[in-house]
Order: C-alpha cells, then structure tokens, then sequence
C-alpha cells in the first residue's frame, strides 16, 4: 500500500465525525430555534388572553360600578317625598310618594262617585285598564266585602296570593301576582266608611317603592 493511498484513508476517517457534530450542532441548532419560537408564540397568546381577560374584568368592575351609582342616584331623586292627599269626604286617604312621580286625579269625586288617581314616574300615560302605573289610587262606593270578592276567583286558579295587612291600626287585604295578563304587581284594600280603598302597582319593578308607599298610608274612619 503506498503512503498516498494511507493519507487519503486517513483524512477521509477524520471528516466523517467532524461532519456528524456539524450536522447534529445544526440540528439541535433548528430545533432549539424552533423551541424558541414556540416558546414565544406560547407566552404571546396566554399574555393576550391574560390580558384580555383584565381588560373584561376591568370595563365588568367599571359597568357595575356606574350601575351602582345609577341606582344610588335615581334613589336619592325620589327623595324627599311628596304626600298625596285625597278628599276629605273619603276618609282624607294619604301616603308619602316619589317626588319624581307625577299625579293625575282622572276622578276627583266632587259630585260624588269613585275616586281615581293614577301616579307614575315622569308623566302618567292616558288612562285604560291595560296600561301599566306605577301606582293606582282608588276609593269605591263599594263595600269592602264584595270589593275583595271580586278577587276570589284569581286567589283560587293562583293567580293571586292574599294575605292580611295592618296600616295605621287598620286592618285590610293584600293581594300578590297577576291581575290579568297585562297587570302583574300588589294591592292592599282598606275598608274606611262605607267605601274600599284600594291601591295597586301595575309591575313588579315599582314594588320596592310601593311596599315603602303603603307603610305610610293614613285615613280617617
């Protein structure tokens, strides 16, 4: 063998493993590229999320907190309240109000008759049996038996719920649910003479007012 022949042998033993740590550097080069990349799409997407939700969080805390002072604020409108006060023929009804409702006396019975007012918040809408109010003020010339009668009907399909209630030392009806199916709130009837007073919220929304409403109704017997 000639020393030409050796020497070719010889470098050709000593590329190959030179090759392979250049080829596996180079490999283990990519894939820890890749890694890389990977690695930084992953945090970038979970930041995004991150931050999208605080960004949810933040305008929820904020919507709750305007709706908070909203409230707040339409609670301090109603205050001080208004008294209403009616006639003096019938028992001179009155109860504290909203000072952000307005009152409309579509019956005022100086001719005798049935009272009727009808209260709301801003403007009371034109009167009929299917608008709701905030609240309805009637005094019959009716007996307070058959008034409550009347309603006997919805009590038993469940429609209504009835129950006793005491104002000012007078004892009366409250009735709970829907009037019809246009009509779903409270009232309480009170007998005062040979009349029936009867106040009614048309909606569940004026309810808180109207259970604050009745604590201070007052009438002569």
């Amino acid at each position: 063998m000639s020393m030409i022949s050796i020497n070719k042998k010889s470098q050709t033993g000593s590329a190959e493993p030179l090759l392979i740590a250049t080829i596996s550097l180079s490999v283990f080069g990519l894939l820890a590229a890749v890694a890389a990349v990977w690695g930084i799409m992953n945090y970038l997407e979970q930041k995004t999320n991150v931050d999208g939700k605080i960004d949810q969080a933040v305008t929820k805390a904020k919507k709750d907190q305007a709706d908070t002072d909203d409230a707040k604020f339409l609670a301090r409108e109603k205050d001080p309240n208004r008294q209403f006060v009616g006639p003096d023929d019938y028992g001179r009804l009155s109860f504290d109000y909203p000072k952000t409702w307005s009152v409309y006396v579509a019956k005022d019975a100086s001719r005798g008759g049935d009272y009727e007012a009808y209260l709301n918040p801003v403007t009371v809408p034109t009167v009929s049996t299917t608008q709701q109010y905030a609240l309805r003020v009637t005094i019959e010339e009716k007996d307070y038996d058959k008034v409550v009668s009347d309603y006997s009907n919805l009590v038993k399909k469940g429609d209504l719920v009835s129950s006793a209630v005491t104002v000012d030392g007078n004892n009366g009806t409250r009735l709970d649910g829907a009037f019809s199916k246009d009509i779903r709130g409270a009232a309480v009837l009170y007998k005062v003479r040979d009349k029936t007073i009867t106040l009614r919220t048309d909606a569940d929304t004026f309810k808180p007012d109207f259970d604050k409403l009745i604590k201070t109704i007052k009438f002569n017997q």
